[in-house]
């Protein structure tokens, strides 16, 4: 695992109340910093992760700043907050663009001037279109720092823009967000039925035989978990039990039936999963019994057509034949990638890896608001939405993502009931949401929420 000091740093650098510990919890999405109107009830440094868009940074919330403390617990709140300047790649200096600019925050600008640091002026509590406009007022320009960014750490409106800015600002100082892989390991999961050789692949991963290979069904009983590193990057893989038809399973007895709980178990726990599928052989019902089981975990897919080395008279067209076939036999996961592979020859073995991060990354893809909002204007244009079992087409207002790992929406409609959207629509929505933001590998879930009056 890489050390701390290699993530990017950014310290939140402001006078007491200005809501620095809400932009806190809404850039690490927890709750961890205490929110309050009392001045001064952050007095700790408290440290997190921001992930957005598949990289991650490191933010520091502190105490109020203020330039002049009045007692021993002020001048420890200002020493704190000093150190994380100090420590701090970047600084967000958080305004109250309600308050207007005071004197002592002149005084502080000049400081974070001098730090050498870079430093991108935030203007809180843009609940409304007229106080986010006041961030371009005279009296918010500070010599020698730009003009504020109008956020809402409260509602989340201009974060988006907050992250883009700061990640660009990263990257111009040689000091870019990392990438969620090199951070936190992915919890790989490989499933398949017996003898489609997942214990070969993750032996082709290893570069040895760190997993028992046979052609006795059954050999791998319970998942089995090895952490591996490639290129700074960290991973954990998890080799399960093949799952057999329930007729052979109960022949064996309780042993197998134990692997196999233990194997979905697995798969509500990981992020990423494996299906491998013997290429020579055609996708039958355990296949798709195991493509529901990953539907209802919620992970990233991956299929892995092993074995492609022993199809015979294979021809340019032989793989797109291959996934049409995938396609209309799994059509639960038709979004997964599909990587042939040799685990006998290691032939395409190491793209596992990129197609994994490649994978994640799309499970933790948040779209910025206004990016939703645009697309669905264009949705709605190309395609009026659908009637369900009301009198008459609802009217749409809006699209929000609502959660990542997976993405997760909700169509806003004007209704006082939610069937009043026929199902088709929100998988027509589903599916342009992957042509336009990709979301390569992993499932979306799409839900809707009703509005009375608007």
């Amino acid at each position: 695992m890489p050390s701390v000091s290699s993530v990017p740093l950014v310290a939140l650098i402001g006078r007491m109340n200005v809501g620095k510990s809400t932009l806190f919890n809404r850039l690490t999405e927890t709750r961890r910093a205490l929110v309050s109107p009392v001045a001064g009830t952050t007095r700790d440094r408290k440290e997190g992760v921001c992930l957005w868009r598949g990289r991650v940074i490191r933010v520091v919330d502190t105490g109020g700043l203020d330039v002049r403390p009045a007692d021993d617990i002020e001048r420890n709140v200002v020493r704190q907050a000093e150190k994380a300047i100090a420590q701090a790649d970047a600084i967000y200096f958080v305004v109250d663009l309600k308050t207007g600019a005071l004197p002592q925050e002149r005084e502080l600008a000049r400081k974070l001037v001098a730090s050498g640091k870079p430093v991108i002026v935030v203007g809180n509590k843009a609940e409304t279109v007229a106080t986010a406009a006041t961030a371009h007022a005279r009296e918010w320009r500070f010599p020698r720092l730009p003009a504020p960014i109008a956020v809402s750490a409260l509602k989340g409106a201009g974060v988006g823009d907050l992250l883009d800015e700061t990640y660009d600002a990263l990257e111009k100082m040689n000091r870019p967000p990392a990438e969620l892989s090199r951070v936190q390991a992915v919890r790989v999961a490989v499933v398949g039925k017996p003898n489609v050789g997942k214990s070969s692949i993750l032996n082709a991963i290893l570069g040895e035989e760190r997993f028992i290979v046979s052609p006795v069904a059954g050999t791998t009983r319970e998942p089995n978990d090895v952490e591996i590193d490639a290129d700074g990057r960290h991973y954990v893989f998890v080799d399960t039990a093949g799952m057999r038809k329930q007729a052979k399973v109960r022949k064996t007895g309780g042993l197998e039936e134990a692997g196999v709980e233990r194997t979905q178990q697995t798969l509500r726990r990981c992020d990423v999963a494996l299906l491998v599928v013997d290429a020579t052989q055609p996708i039958g019902a355990q296949e798709r019994t195991l493509a529901g089981l990953l539907t209802e975990a919620r992970v990233g897919v991956i299929v892995v057509a092993n074995k492609w080395d022993l199809v015979p008279d294979k021809t340019p067209s032989t793989i797109n034949l291959f996934e049409r076939h995938l396609a209309s036999a799994l059509p639960f996961i038709a979004w997964a990638p599909v990587l042939f592979t040799s685990a006998r020859s290691g032939q395409r073995v190491e793209n596992i890896f990129d197609l994994v991060d490649g994978v994640q990354r799309s499970r933790y893809l948040r779209l910025p608001e206004e990016e939703l909002a645009a697309f669905l204007k264009t949705a709605v244009r190309a395609h009026l939405p659908s009637k369900g079992k009301g009198p008459s087409p609802p009217k749409i207002l809006g699209l929000e993502q609502v959660d990542v790992a997976p993405p997760s929406f909700q169509v806003v409609i004007k209704a006082k009931r939610l069937d009043v959207l026929h199902p088709s629509y929100l998988r027509f929505l589903e599916n342009r949401l992957r042509r336009r933001f990709g979301f390569a590998g992993t499932p979306i879930r799409m839900g809707v929420r009703g509005v009375v009056s608007a």
